[in-house]
């Protein structure tokens, strides 16, 4: 359950902001928690944002406003959440709502949707999921389309830096898999990671630091932390940078 102490705070910040004030209106709250990471990337004169599990345009909402400069190329596959997203972001000619999610493998695949819906993914829910946060639980199964990232992005005249984002519930190494042959475009990582199995065969946050760090990507900021009841460490946001690219501090 969601203190409702830190919603109405967190209401109350967003009401300070015409763009998060407005999307508000449409039952969108912006992920200002992410704030503090893309006021850091500011300098970096970021030029896409490719934002892989965009949801209702939480994280967009965002970008834009941190980021005014960057254009946001987003993927979601669930039909409902991607009204919301085009409700809140269909005026903004620098946002771009693809309706997919995003594998190793372009195809169609069972999504499974979870009673909250931002929870769902292409793995199983596990119980895991469901006991560290509870309403998270398996609704249906939904087919959705999926694309492969490196299909969807050019190879070369991408605009730089390029930050590609990833919250899929468990598939983010899938995601990663997907866009390898683009890799050496991109220069920012940011990606949602767990400690625990949360959703059955993901990989883990050991794993995903492994993967990126043989292809030249360390690990350089931390964003939101989510713990267990107990206090034991469940989720973060990690960044990554392509090596050569300086460190950012300030998480």
């Amino acid at each position: 359950m969601k203190d409702p102490v830190r919603v109405l705070l967190k209401a109350l910040r967003l009401l300070q902001v015409p763009r998060f004030r407005a999307a508000m209106r449409q039952g969108v709250g912006a992920a200002i928690e992410h704030a503090v990471v893309l006021r850091a990337l500011r300098a970096r004169g970021i030029g896409r944002v490719v934002d892989i599990g965009a949801n209702v345009g939480q994280f967009a909402l965002g970008v834009r406003e941190y980021l005014p400069d960057a254009e946001v190329l987003a993927f979601e596959p669930l039909a409902a959440a991607a009204r919301r997203f085009r409700a809140v972001h269909g005026a903004d000619s620098r946002v771009r709502l693809v309706e997919a999610a995003v594998g190793p493998v372009a195809g169609t695949q069972s999504l499974h949707v979870s009673k909250a819906a931002d929870s769902s993914s292409l793995l199983p829910i596990g119980a895991a999921q469901e006991s560290t946060f509870p309403g998270t639980g398996e609704s249906h199964l939904e087919t959705v389309r999926v694309l492969r990232l490196e299909d969807e992005l050019p190879d070369s005249g991408m605009p730089v830096p390029t930050l590609v984002k990833i919250d899929v519930q468990g598939f983010e190494l899938e995601v990663l898999r997907g866009c390898e042959s683009r890799l050496a475009l991109i220069d920012l990582i940011y990606v949602e990671c767990s400690f625990v199995e949360l959703y059955e065969r993901q990989a883990l946050a050991g794993e995903i630091v492994a993967w990126l760090g043989e292809r030249g990507f360390r690990l350089c900021g931390i964003g939101s932390v989510s713990a267990d009841r107990d206090g034991g460490l469940v989720q973060a946001d990690l960044l990554f940078e392509r090596a050569a690219v300086h460190h950012v501090t300030g998480m």
